[in-house]
């Protein structure tokens, strides 16, 4: 929101000395954020006067072009003459003439110079050259009335002035006006304020009803007060006023033609969204009612928008005529031949309005209000203001009558105990203080009896709701800087959990492999899931909606890692990073298991206390709303997985990468994986490894799917990683202390055995054999080579697997070390069928 400091000080009898930058300190200090402080026309000197034209001549150049030779009395005893290029004017018009001397928005610098033939002793001014808007093809010319030769331009066309900027949050609506401003700085100088939307000073507007122009209101929950003012005879050529024209310039918006600039104008000044209709236009009664499904509008924008049943419109017999809240329609829009308009002021439930606008992707400045809380009580003020400003500025005749529907809710009284804002801030603020404090805001207050008042909240203010609501009311007018920061003690002997020691161990280790953190928001849409390849009777599409998404094309809460962090490595990727390796580590959100494509609902939690620990139930109550949230770690990668270098050539990325990455992390937790090859989306139905935890699958691994190669633009091969951490654990982490290995000082004996078993048995169930036969003094395995051929014969492969054997006392001897390969090569042939290679 933009405030003039102007406007601002026409409510408020600010001192005369204040600055700009003042009052913006003591805005923030209440809490508001000013991020702003503009100087409009500080960049412009004079001399800038008032001229009149005396004569001209028009004079054809060689190039084509018709300059003017002009004669201009500026209010001193000779006129100046002057070069200009515009033909907009004529005899005796007021003009703005910028002096030798004088200095323009830009820096543009005025000087008598010679041009055409003549010296020109200064400039004739246009909108755009002075800074008032982008009009450049004419000079600015004044109404005869409005100042004489000679006079200050600068003063005249309110060229200088302070603007505040100020970012409005949610819950201070009020302040999108400079009604709502003004009252803020009235409160933070200790100064009176004269309220423009205050009903009480209209009598002519309380004694008015449904007697204007007929309205039938069908939807009252979605518009609870709707008014509506007629005035005739509206002069459609009259000009906006200089002071109305800037001022509405000056809080961002441009100045079109009286009757819009009048609506804006009294937006900006009360807070109400206006919009008028040409009554020539409209056929029968304003009706408010929700859209009809494959009902369409022409917005003011000239785009046809097919309608949603949830949207409310602004109709008449004709069919839709609004979007109510957002943007009128183009049938009845004001023009160049309005005489007769219908003034249309009214309350819309917020929501609503927000839900059409973004459905829409239609923002507006009506729309931006109604969505943070637009007063109830000045529909009929506002309207009312609207008319007499048409009737004053263009010579409109009010109708008799104001139509009103509907009547302003009245907030609920909330009682409170004059210590409660003292006991929560920290800070003692007297009963007298706090009752002054709360009157400041507007509302009344009432003596409850028993050190206790009941404050009745003003009908600008729908975020009062809650005692606590009025603490921080007091605390902010109070100031902020008056609450002391106290750190609360931590209690001795507490560290971080057994879970955050494991997470952190986790993701020191994943880190230390290579990999970079990447976290994403928790947000996908029914596409990511298509790009995945997940059937449709996939639990992960089971996905929870949010009431207010962020995007409609990510409205549900992810259930896996891989949308967001495939998304990064394609960023990365596109920026010219060609290898690349990220992780994640977060939680995932799963529903209870239930039939697709059906939506999940969660019980409504409850709303828990904040002045007391809430009990075991109300925390039973609240767990049992949310959904299951597991922690997960995945990881992505693509290109090279080690570079090329004077070593050798470059070794790509592939799945085992994957498996590798999930060793690592089991590593780090204490948990040993068994490998197993599976079919799973979205990765490669033939490099695709399950990973299991005993029994428990965890995650799986592998070489993407090219189809979601594709789909989701990755490079070719890419490969990823996804684990359940939860499920390491599925009676919760024990924090039990980590052994260390003991370490033997007795060498090693190492025994190569190579196995042929069928194609489709695992490498990791022969491992697990071997493991079992060898015994205790067995120190490790690994697979080193894996062969196929003719040789073998069809369907057979050849592992060969390096066994380690140590004992921890001793020097094993060949016969031991023997009897312990024997051992586990008879248990690989029993439970595998390995045949020992060459046997």
């Amino acid at each position: 929101m933009r405030v003039p400091l102007s406007w601002l000080r026409e409510y408020t009898e600010l001192p005369g000395d204040v600055t700009a930058r003042e009052v913006a300190a003591r805005l923030v200090r209440a809490g508001l954020e000013v991020e702003t402080v503009e100087e409009a026309g500080a960049d412009i000197t004079g001399p800038l006067v008032v001229g009149r034209v005396v004569e001209f001549t028009d004079e054809p150049q060689k190039n084509g072009k018709v300059i003017r030779w002009c004669s201009v009395d500026v209010g001193e005893p000779e006129p100046r003459g002057i070069v200009c290029g515009a033909h907009n004017f004529a005899t005796g018009d007021l003009v703005v003439v910028s002096l030798p001397g004088a200095v323009l928005p830009g820096g543009f610098a005025i000087a008598a110079r010679k041009t055409y033939g003549h010296v020109s002793d200064g400039m004739i001014c246009s909108t755009k050259e002075l800074g008032l808007g982008d009009d450049h093809a004419g000079i600015l010319v004044l109404e005869q009335d409005e100042a004489e030769p000679g006079d200050d331009a600068i003063e005249l066309l309110k060229l200088r002035d302070d603007v505040l900027d100020i970012a409005v949050t949610p819950d201070r609506g009020y302040c999108l006006s400079i009604r709502g401003v003004a009252r803020e700085a009235a409160t933070a100088f200790g100064v009176p304020y004269a309220d423009p939307g205050d009903p009480g000073v209209r009598a002519d507007i309380a004694s008015t009803g449904a007697d204007g122009y007929p309205v039938r209101v069908e939807d009252t929950a979605r518009c609870p007060v709707f008014a509506a003012r007629t005035v005739t005879g509206f002069d459609p050529s009259a000009p906006s006023p200089r002071w109305l024209q800037r001022r509405v310039q000056l809080a961002g918006m441009r100045p079109i033609s009286l009757a819009v600039d009048v609506t804006n104008y009294v937006m900006l000044e009360l807070g109400q969204p206006i919009h008028g209709y040409d009554r020539d236009a409209l056929r029968g009664p304003i009706v408010v009612r929700r859209a009809e499904d494959g009902e369409k509008l022409t917005t003011l924008d000239g785009v046809v928008r097919t309608l949603d049943v949830d949207d409310l419109l602004i109709t008449d017999d004709s069919g839709p005529i609004g979007l109510a809240g957002v943007m009128g329609g183009g049938t009845t829009e004001l023009s160049g031949a309005t005489t007769s308009v219908v003034i249309e002021a009214a309350t819309f439930e917020p929501t609503g309005v927000a839900r059409t606008a973004r459905r829409h992707k239609l923002p507006s400045e009506a729309s931006k209000r109604f969505e943070r809380g637009v007063d109830p009580a000045l529909p009929a003020v506002a309207a009312q203001r609207v008319a007499d400003l048409l009737v004053e500025l263009g010579g409109a005749t009010q109708e008799p009558g104001l139509t009103v529907v509907g009547t302003a809710p009245s907030p609920s009284p909330i009682e409170i105990d004059v210590t409660l804002p003292a006991r929560v801030a920290g800070v003692d603020y007297p009963a007298h203080e706090v009752t002054a404090l709360l009157s400041a805001v507007g509302a009344r207050v009432d003596d409850a009896g028993a050190g206790r008042i009941a404050v009745h909240p003003p009908t600008w203010r729908p975020d009062l709701t809650d005692p606590y609501d009025l603490v921080e009311e007091v605390a902010r007018l109070h100031g902020y800087d008056a609450v002391p920061s106290v750190l609360p003690v931590a209690p001795a002997g507490r560290g971080i959990t057994a879970g955050q020691r494991l997470r952190r161990r986790i993701e020191r280790a994943i880190a230390s492999a290579g990999y970079v953190e990447a976290p994403s928001y928790p947000f996908v849409g029914a596409a990511d899931f298509d790009a995945l390849g997940f059937p449709a009777d996939d639990p992960r599409r089971r996905a929870l909606r949010l009431a207010n998404p962020i995007s409609e094309e990510q409205p549900l809460l992810r259930t896996s890692l891989l949308p967001g962090l495939l998304a990064t490595l394609r960023r990365n990727v596109g920026r010219g990073a060609t290898d690349v390796a990220v992780y994640e580590s977060g939680l995932v959100f799963r529903p209870e298991p239930g039939p697709l494509p059906v939506p999940p609902r969660l019980p409504v939690p409850p709303r828990l206390p904040v002045d007391r620990r809430p009990t075991d139930d109300e925390l039973a109550r609240l767990l049992a709303a949310v959904p299951a949230q597991p922690r997960r770690v995945a990881v992505a990668l693509a290109g090279d997985r080690e570079p090329a270098g004077w070593w050798g050539p470059a070794r790509p990325v592939n799945w085992a990468d994957g498996v590798e990455a999930a060793r690592v992390v089991a590593h780090a937790a204490g948990v040993t994986l068994r490998v197993e090859r599976d079919e799973h989306a979205p990765w490669h139905p033939g490099r695709c490894a399950a990973l299991y935890a005993g029994d428990t699958l965890v995650g799986h691994a592998g070489e993407l799917h090219p189809r979601v190669v594709a789909a989701l633009g990755l490079p070719p091969r890419t490969v990823a990683m996804e684990l359940e951490l939860d499920r390491f654990f599925p009676a919760g982490v024990v924090d039990e202390p980590v052994p260390a290995p003991s370490v033997s000082t007795f060498p090693v004996a190492t025994q190569d055995v190579a196995l042929v078993v069928d194609l489709a048995v695992p490498a990791a169930a022969v491992e697990e054999a071997l493991r079992s036969g060898a015994g205790e003094l067995l120190e490790s395995v690994r697979l080193f080579d894996v062969f196929t051929g003719e040789q073998l014969g069809a369907g057979k492969k050849s592992l060969a697997y390096a066994l380690r054997f140590r004992a921890p006392d001793r020097t094993l001897t060949v016969e031991e070390t023997t009897a312990a390969r024997d051992a586990a090569v008879a248990a690989a042939a029993e439970r595998t069928g390995a045949v020992l290679r060459g046997s």
